[in-house]
């Protein structure tokens, strides 16, 4: 059998795997509740890594390893920013977002949680911020997409589109049956495979290269500067990195794992495990790649795409039925994203817009198979998006990280930590904070200079105090159930 035919298999049994999960799920979705949160059941490790796969993407194996592998340890500032952002979530959001959207009439969406929580009656808070995560989202489920079409165009040397297509067709099915419990199972599995492929490669890399001297002389040989995080790095460059870590509080893909899980005393639990297996995950990101300039220094070849640094890797140090086990861990990265991508924006164009503009009362199934099609017409949407590959992955998943994080990450702290936000304020900071991070993104000169999420994330959070304080007026609803929520944060936590 040919290297590609023992790869393929892997390939095949992974894809088959997710699909019996999502089978798996489709037989424990009763509900809209079910569907749409997973009827608040999850536990620590699932949550957990859940999460992380969600977070990480194909960026984790391609966009991380590509762009250090190009520019040195100066692109780990990232890694560094993504670390802190991701603790301060589960430390400060997890637990009260938990406590508060069930305490605010049940919330299962993060537009129907700010509606509830503000008392919004025009209903624009709830719309708008719909209409954000289906615009953004599409960015960010494209640059799964990409990656997709990037990966079997690399690994099988089948076509761009083929590629596209193989990965929308599988994660389109199982996410559109089985809901976010498909989303949240599959993506452990995805979580655990991924950790296990970073931890191995760069071990089989520096063996190969001859071991840890070996290695750092031939990194050395290529550039000296690839292995400082300061030598080449601008203050505004180390600013712009480490500012992605304030996307986290505004990612509803990730944020939403928070309202699924079972208790709030699990998330401390859960943020053990999640920031654990991140650190080590981002580690052996770094190392893959920096491994991978050693290896190709030694042999005297030139790789031409870095972002298919951990692929080829993959493909040369082991047998290729493991490395097709190692080349399922990018289709994990990627699809993990993509699903719960899909399930919170089909949650917002069901829960959000469409119960909201037509005020339509109907049967849970009624709302689950629109929740299904919302799925279904997202995808093909993003496969549009990403049809004509003209943007590389770290670019597309930026834009729409520095949005979600411009757009609603002020506005979540906000609602968990201050009583005086009002509906008004959370609507306006929204709108300027996706805006600004929009136009500045846009324009190359200002993101050269500066990542769009700080001129965006500063603007929302301005906005939305200045507004807020002009137009609040005590309720007295709004405070008891504020109050409820931090008594029952305290004692649970």
């Amino acid at each position: 059998m040919t290297d590609n035919g023992y790869q393929l298999i892997a390939i095949v049994i992974y894809m088959a795997v997710m699909l019996l999960i999502g089978w798996y799920a489709f037989k424990r979705t009763d509900n809209l509740t079910d569907y749409m949160l997973g009827g608040r059941s999850l536990g620590p490790a699932v949550t957990a890594l859940s999460a992380g796969a969600a977070d990480m993407s194909g960026w984790l194996l391609m966009g991380l390893p590509g762009a250090i592998y190009a520019w040195g340890l100066v692109e780990g500032w990232i890694a560094i920013g993504l670390t802190i952002g991701a603790y301060l979530n589960w430390l400060f959001v997890a637990p009260r977002l938990r406590v508060y959207t069930q305490v605010s009439n049940n919330s299962i969406t993060i537009p129907s949680y700010l509606d509830n929580r503000l008392r919004d009656k025009t209903k624009l808070l709830r719309i708008a911020s719909g209409l954000i995560i289906l615009v953004f989202f599409t960015f960010y489920v494209s640059s799964g997409m990409v990656a997709g079409g990037v990966f079997f165009e690399s690994s099988f040397g089948y076509s761009y589109h083929t590629g596209l297509l193989l990965v929308a067709a599988v994660v389109v099915a199982y996410t559109l049956f089985g809901g976010f419990l498909a989303v949240s199972y599959t993506d452990f599995i995805q979580g655990l495979v991924m950790f296990l492929a970073l931890i191995i490669v760069p071990i089989g890399g520096l063996i190969l290269n001859g071991g840890l001297s070996e290695t750092i002389d031939s990194i050395k040989a290529v550039n000296v500067d690839l292995l400082s995080f300061t030598a080449t790095a601008t203050f505004t460059g180390v600013v712009s990195s480490l500012a992605w870590g304030l996307g986290y509080f505004g990612q509803p893909h990730i944020i939403v794992r928070f309202m699924a899980i079972s208790s709030v005393k699990e998330t401390k639990q859960a943020r053990r495990i999640g920031i654990g297996w991140m650190i080590l995950s981002l580690l052996g990101a770094l190392a893959t790649a920096l491994v991978g300039v050693a290896y190709f220094q030694q042999q005297g070849l030139t790789l031409e795409k870095p972002e298919t640094i951990f692929i080829v890797l993959g493909q040369i140090i082991f047998h290729p039925f493991i490395a097709g086990i190692m080349l399922a861990a990018i289709l994990a990265a990627i699809m993990s994203t993509i699903s719960s991508q899909l399930i919170v924006t089909s949650s917002a164009l069901v829960e959000d817009i469409y119960k909201t503009l037509f005020h339509k009362t109907g049967t849970d199934g009624h709302y689950v198979f629109l929740g299904r099609m919302a799925v279904l017409v997202v995808s093909l949407f993003a496969i549009w998006g990403a049809w004509d590959q003209d943007n590389t992955i770290l670019a597309l998943v930026a834009f729409a990280w520095a949005g979600f994080g411009s757009a609603f990450g002020p506005i979540i702290l906000l609602t968990l930590f201050w009583r005086k936000i009002t509906n008004w304020g959370a609507l306006s900071g929204m709108i300027v904070g996706a805006v600004v991070a929009y136009v500045w993104g846009q324009n190359k000169d200002l993101h050269d200079q500066l990542y769009e999420i700080v001129p965006g994330f500063v603007a929302c959070l301005i906005v939305a105090v200045i507004v807020s304080l002009i137009t609040y007026k005590k309720d007295e609803e709004i405070e008891k159930e504020f109050d409820e929520m931090v008594t029952i944060f305290k004692r649970d936590k």
